[in-house]
């Protein structure tokens, strides 16, 4: 089993293909995470918890 599979492969046994919208998602997930990561932080300092 594969885990990225190139756009021009002939294969279904894979996870993620390499595509627009797969890059798009995944970079979607990551600055959500980011935001998310940073947004607590800072509501943890706001409220003296740290």
């Amino acid at each position: 089993m594969k885990f990225v599979k190139e756009e021009e492969e002939e294969r279904g046994d894979y996870i993620l293909q390499k595509d627009t919208k797969t890059k798009v998602g995944a970079t979607f997930i990551i600055v959500t995470l980011i935001i998310l990561i940073i947004a607590v932080v800072i509501s943890g300092i706001f409220f003296e918890w740290y």
